[in-house]
């Protein structure tokens, strides 16, 4: 475990305000783990050539992906946003 923790960007109204609650829930969910890698985060999912910068990380069996930055300096992963297909 580490002590990296996650958070909305710029806030959880914006980024996952009108999705369906089970979606919030995985998206929720998938935010704990990747914090949970710690540094390790940032080469996790898309682009697969590089780490660091915005990431991209399917959900939900492809139905959506979530897009997320690592960020050492503040031990915290940020969801910028949730691209639902339903």
């Amino acid at each position: 475990m580490t002590d990296w923790t996650w958070d909305y960007d710029p806030s959880e109204e914006y980024v996952a305000g009108k999705l369906p609650p089970g979606v919030v829930a995985e998206v929720e969910r998938l935010a704990t783990e990747l914090s949970a890698l710690g540094n390790g985060s940032a080469k996790v999912g898309r682009p697969v050539d590089r780490e660091g910068g915005l990431r991209e990380f399917d959900i939900l069996s492809g139905r959506g992906f979530i897009s997320f930055l690592a960020v050492p300096r503040q031990r915290c992963v940020h969801i910028c946003n949730v691209t639902w297909y339903g």
